[in-house]
């Protein structure tokens, strides 16, 4: 929640409470049937102590709003239309349940609201920093659009052609030989991903993958009915071995792969590697799905190109994204494949939402013909460098003796072991509450329960240190049992 109790106010604390919930059930924010937070929750979320909590709910409970039942929670039971009305309000708890899209795991939620937290350090969240962002080169980018555009109407169905052809030209300089009648553009890698599940791949269909992997922390593939399989990792990538082992016991229709810094663990896949997966790609027809988004941050030396650039076959879809090099805001990604497949997939983005914001694609596009994205991409390079070289000084002062690593050769991540048996889901609580956020392994993979996903990319550079430190204090307490609740 965003609001606090004003301790100004001569109105008391409590009764403050109690009439912003009464609010949020009246104006239907909290419908019947929706449990509220628990005592422990909604005080830490209005700084207030559970007494006062306690009295708020009280009122409530008294005017017939909410109701509490032993291990089953507090929830609304009413609002005061319906306390005047004869007839019950409908749950729209219910309907929420009924929904085919599965939700995100508590842990996901959680860390999803936390992020907002205007004083936490968010140390697993992978995003550029804002101080990181082009002000002045988008600035200038604007500045040129606002001069020559004449029309903010819809783009064709695959996206702006102009668009294309500059990504078209782009991806050359990667090996990939494409035209513009064989890109989408998409709304981020993100909705690329959700339209594969549900336009080109049948329910039921087994999807491999990376163990950990990114795609553990979605449930786009699992709300289409596909079912998962893991492929282990070693310092080469995807272990293909034992990738051809599994699939001669289940026949898959695909494979889902971040070849390139690979999320959460870094790794970046060989080049001998690459070509014994397409190797064995080509000759299983197994169609891969390759997320590049982090392909072009490499920051020691780059990486081999990618799969699709060796894909003689048409076996592969290729996603990229200006999210995670330039701004998750200006909401650009895109899909390289067979033309079918791309026509197939533009057919039902158009049915979804009609095209992506032309503003960003016009935007896009000048970025890439003017030149500026490359000279950009030197630049936010060299400033990754640093943050990475911060963010490993640190660890080394204050987790080296409870923690291993490797270190990235590009991306925003580091994947960090945390030796001593402690509760993650502990460490994730104390954390918040120490103003923490960090990104737990087992999102990524259920038994990565040791692991932690660190992010050098969007927290401060001080903060980065002070982040590490206090959760290096945090797993000294757990180690030795003296935290009580």
């Amino acid at each position: 929640m965003d609001w606090r109790p004003d301790r100004g106010l001569k109105v008391p604390l409590y009764l403050q409470i109690k009439q912003h919930i009464q609010m949020k059930i009246e104006n239907g924010e909290w419908t019947v049937g929706t449990k509220i937070p628990t005592q422990r929750q909604l005080a830490d979320m209005f700084h207030v102590n559970r007494s006062t909590i306690i009295l708020a709910l009280e009122e409530l409970i008294a005017d017939g709003l909410i109701e509490g039942k032993a291990g089953k929670g507090t929830r609304v039971i009413n609002n005061s239309w319906s306390l005047m009305g004869s007839q019950a309000p409908p749950d729209w708890n219910k309907y929420v349940k009924s929904g085919m899209f599965v939700p995100n795991a508590p842990l996901i939620q959680d860390i999803n609201q936390t992020e907002f937290f205007p004083e936490i350090i968010r140390l697993g969240t992978g995003e550029l920093a804002p101080d990181l962002f082009p002000k002045e080169k988008m600035k200038a980018i604007l500045n040129r659009l606002a001069m020559s555009v004449k029309s903010m109407g819809y783009e064709e169905p695959k996206g702006s052609l102009f668009l294309r052809e500059q990504l078209a030209a782009h991806l050359r300089s990667k090996g990939i030989e494409t035209s513009s009648a064989g890109i989408l553009i998409t709304s981020g890698s993100l909705q690329a991903l959700q339209l594969i599940s549900i336009g080109i791949l049948q329910s039921g269909s087994l999807v491999f993958h990376e163990t950990p992997s990114y795609l553990r922390s979605l449930q786009l593939f699992q709300s289409a009915g596909m079912r998962l399989m893991g492929v282990p990792l070693d310092r080469e990538g995807m272990e293909v071995k034992t990738l051809k082992e599994r699939h001669s016991i289940n026949k898959s229709t695909i494979l889902y792969t971040i070849p390139t810094f690979h999320n959460p663990t870094g790794t970046t896949m060989s080049e001998k590697r690459r070509l014994e997966l397409m190797e064995f790609a080509e000759q299983k027809r197994l169609p891969i799905i390759e997320d590049d988004v982090y392909g072009e941050l490499w920051l020691d030396s780059p990486p081999p190109t990618p799969l699709k650039s060796i894909d003689r076959s048409g076996l592969g879809l290729y996603l990229g994204s200006f999210s995670k090099t330039l701004s998750p805001g200006l909401r650009i990604g895109w899909v390289v494949g067979p033309e079918p497949v791309i026509n197939r997939l533009a057919d039902i983005k158009m049915q979804i939402d009609y095209g992506s914001s032309s503003l960003s694609q016009m935007a896009a596009g000048e970025w890439l013909e003017s030149g500026l994205y490359d000279e950009y991409l030197v630049s936010i390079r060299g400033q990754l460098r640093k943050r990475r070289r911060l963010a490993l000084q640190a660890l080394h002062a204050h987790l080296s003796e409870i923690a291993e690593w490797t270190i990235p050769p590009g991306g925003f991540y580091i994947w960090i072991r945390i030796l001593p048996e402690i509760s993650m889901q502990k460490l994730f609580e104390y954390a918040k509450k120490a103003g923490v956020l960090i990104n737990p392994g087992s999102i990524y993979d259920p038994s990565a329960n040791q692991f932690i996903r660190l992010s050098y990319a969007y927290a401060k550079e001080e903060e980065l240190e002070t982040g590490i430190f206090r959760l290096s204090k945090l797993i000294e307490r757990l180690k030795k049992g003296k935290f009580t609740r």
